[in-house]
């Protein structure tokens, strides 16, 4: 039997559509969903993934995976926004990743075609969105979890700055 190296694969994504936001630049962006309520938006999928969309409209909030293209790179060790201590970066939400993935919990206020409206924006407009899912209560609320150093967070801070964006 042989064992293949996949370790230093790549791996290639592409864009199933766009969101759109009032967001243009990093400062003054909400840092998660949560901060970011009922601030309006828009997922426009490319025509080709019209018909994935079909009964979507049963879920009330939707689990958004996407490119941050305009992040900074990637950081081992991170000051958080909602810190003043440094963390090493996979035990933080910072943006700053080897791979600059993001994912969002948005609210689906309806569907038009191709188009999906959502509340609840954290993202700069223009982000591509790499992938939808339907967030089910059952499967993704876990409440009473611990949530390391954030249980008790240095800094009540619900916007971005420019720490971990080009400049």
């Amino acid at each position: 039997m042989s064992l293949i190296n996949n370790s230093d694969a790549s791996i290639s994504f592409h864009a199933i559509g766009e969101i759109h936001t009032p967001f243009r630049e990093a400062a003054g962006t909400p840092i998660q969903t949560v901060y970011g309520q009922d601030i309006q938006g828009s997922i426009v999928l490319k025509e080709s993934y019209a018909a994935a969309l079909d009964d979507i409209e049963g879920f009330e909030r939707l689990w958004l995976i996407y490119w941050m293209d305009r992040v900074a790179g990637f950081k081992p060790k991170v000051v958080p926004y909602r810190d003043t201590q440094e963390h090493g970066l996979f035990a933080t939400r910072s943006p700053g990743r080897p791979n600059p993935i993001g994912m969002s919990i948005v609210r689906l206020l309806r569907r038009e075609g191709s188009t999906l409206y959502i509340l609840d924006i954290d993202m700069l407009d223009g982000t591509k969105l790499l992938d939808i899912k339907p967030y089910i209560p059952e499967f993704d609320s876990h409440p009473v979890s611990r949530a390391g150093w954030f249980d008790k967070p240095g800094v009540d801070r619900r916007t971005a700055d420019t720490r971990f964006h080009e400049k």
